[in-house]
């Protein structure tokens, strides 16, 4: 009897280093292919910023930030409160989908400048002009954008880093998020208000 007891322990702790075998090998290929799918979206984020986005976090709520460092308990919030926002207007305006924080990964990216002419308190990021030369947006060759979509699908967008005034990241947050709602919700809206060199401005979502 003992002895088929402990062919019986020995069979059953085979069979449970097995099923942890595969449950590593599957979370291992999980991961694989998340980052696999991210490389585009870090790849353009890199390559329109400059920097290199290498510390990963999420949200107290779900979202994903990717970061050039690690991202603050006040930033992560703030992004939180911003997509909160963002999604209760959305409901307002009766849109559905991508309406969840686990949608979206937010690249938290350096601050080019951090006070806007005036003086005030407003990072941004400097980017190419593009379809924005020669309007009042530009600077020679290059602009200032607080928030810039970068892929409709998976839903990613930049902002950059903040160490006060947290609720003007909140806005900027939701602000990119628009066009990411709108992108799956409302084609049309959407066509009409991507690009801002036509005019327009946000909140677009009331």
């Amino acid at each position: 009897m003992v002895i088929a007891n402990r062919a019986l322990r020995d069979d059953l702790m085979k069979t449970e280093r097995y099923t942890i075998l595969l449950i590593l090998m599957a979370l291992s290929l999980f991961s694989v292919t998340a980052a696999g799918q991210n490389q585009r979206v870090l790849a353009q984020a890199e390559r329109t910023t400059g920097d290199r986005f290498s510390v990963t976090a999420k949200t107290p709520r779900g979202a994903n930030v990717i970061a050039v460092k690690r991202p603050s308990s006040e930033v992560l919030r703030a992004i939180d409160k911003g997509l909160t926002d963002l999604f209760a207007v959305a409901r307002r305006n009766r849109y559905r989908n991508r309406l969840n924080y686990a949608d979206y990964t937010i690249y938290v990216g350096k601050a080019d400048r951090t006070n806007d002419a005036d003086g005030n308190y407003s990072p941004a990021i400097a980017i190419g002009s593009a379809q924005y030369a020669g309007t009042v947006f530009d600077k020679g060759g290059y602009m200032y954008v607080a928030g810039m979509v970068l892929s409709n699908e998976p839903c990613a967008f930049l902002v950059p880093d903040h160490v006060k005034n947290f609720k003007l990241l909140s806005d900027y947050v939701r602000y990119e998020g628009e066009h990411l709602v709108l992108y799956h919700n409302d084609r049309r809206r959407y066509a009409a208000t991507a690009d801002h060199s036509r005019g327009g401005s946000h909140p677009i979502l009331q």
